[in-house]
């Protein structure tokens, strides 16, 4: 029993280590946030419970990148609301009592609902007003420090929360480009290397691997919202938001392809359960359009980080591999193709355009054209 118990013990805290060392950087972020908040609200303001400063800046940094400076205005209006109904509702009803705690949380979350506000709002106003009310009633007195506590919470957050990316506040997102691209790819190797063998194991496995690419698309987005906040607040830096605009639509197409690769490992499932032998060359082929997906993410990565002439060399990088891996592609689609391998031809060439798409300069009409000739033109 003893033994069954360490090997489960052992594998858990080597987890929760290897969580820590992940995820320390936020831990240290809200811990020093909360406490100069803390500060802050005592030395400065000369509030002698500023409770709500060490809470905002908690409840600010609880949320993504790139929707904290949002989150601090609705932290503070929503402690200006609950002060607010707090107040009226004591005076008249008086503190302490079971119809002051219902009315004040009916009037404040209606109140919240009524102007559309968020639940963060929401939450917030009404957390504020019942703390007033249960644990530090109102006083006319100090009604404006509970506001400033908020304030002080909410901007301390946004400040800690722009330090780490302060030098380099597109870092974060190239490198999110990179692990979403490099992580796609893999997928297509994995997939080749299933359509090789006949591995239905593998491909099932590799399909398995692509439904959850889609979180990496779900990060860029987040990681793009956060850069747009860093640049925001960084006025030397604020020219990259241009730069930053321009991958937006690129997202977009990544999250196309994502789906795309998705449907081809399905189809290799399918076919590598089958009877129909499979292509020698087709494995090949998957591999090409990874070759095109990486150099996709660096071309990306390198025009987020400024380097124009790089990222223009992993551009045309990518382009000659998408192109070839749908030229290659159609060499294998035959009158007796069975469906499977129609869908696998299909996508490569889906999954090439969104590519295309992503990190060139042409229109929608020009890539499709370049694609078509690339599967009718003399090399097939």
């Amino acid at each position: 029993m003893a033994t069954v118990t360490r090997e489960r013990i052992g594998p858990a805290v080597r987890e929760a280590a290897g969580r820590l060392r992940r995820g320390w950087l936020p831990v240290v972020e809200a811990t020093l946030a909360a406490t100069v908040a803390w500060i802050l609200a005592t030395r400065i303001v000369g509030h002698p419970q500023p409770f709500f400063a060490p809470a905002a800046a908690l409840i600010v940094l609880g949320q993504a990148r790139g929707q904290r400076i949002r989150r601090a205005v609705e932290v503070v209006l929503g402690v200006a609301a609950g002060v607010l109904v707090a107040d009226l509702v004591v005076q008249a009803l008086g503190p302490r009592t079971t119809w002051t705690v219902f009315t004040v949380i009916l009037l404040t979350v209606a109140l919240a609902v009524a102007v559309g506000a968020s639940s963060v709002t929401v939450v917030q106003a009404a957390v504020s007003a019942l703390y007033l009310v249960v644990v530090s009633p109102p006083t006319e007195s100090l009604i404006p420090f509970r506001f400033v506590d908020a304030l002080i919470g909410g901007a301390v957050a946004v400040v800690a929360s722009q330090l780490v990316d302060a030098r380099r506040p597109l870092a974060p997102l190239v490198a999110e480009f990179r692990h979403t691209f490099t992580e796609l790819a893999d997928v297509l190797d994995d997939i080749a290397t299933a359509l090789d063998g006949a591995d239905d194991r593998a491909a099932l496995a590799a399909l398995e691997r692509a439904r959850h690419a889609d979180a990496g698309v779900e990060r860029l987005r987040g990681a793009v919202q956060a850069a747009g906040e860093a640049l925001r607040l960084n006025v030397r830096r604020r020219r990259h938001l241009g730069r930053l605009r321009s991958v937006e639509g690129s997202i977009r197409q990544i999250d196309y392809a994502v789906r795309n690769v998705r449907v081809l490992a399905r189809a290799a499932v399918t076919f590598t359960r089958g009877a129909a032998p499979v292509p020698a060359d087709l494995g090949g082929t998957v591999r090409t359009l990874a070759e095109a997906v990486r150099a996709a993410g660096d071309a990306l990565a390198a025009d987020l980080g400024g380097q124009d002439q790089v990222a223009d060399a992993h551009a045309t990088r990518a382009d000659a591999a998408a192109l070839e891996a749908v030229r290659a592609a159609g060499r294998l689609f035959t009158a007796g193709s069975t469906l499977p391998l129609a869908i696998i031809i299909g996508q490569v060439r889906a999954t090439a355009i969104d590519l295309l798409r992503g990190v060139g300069v042409d229109d929608d009409a020009t890539v499709l054209s370049r694609v078509d000739a690339a599967v009718t033109g003399p090399e097939r």
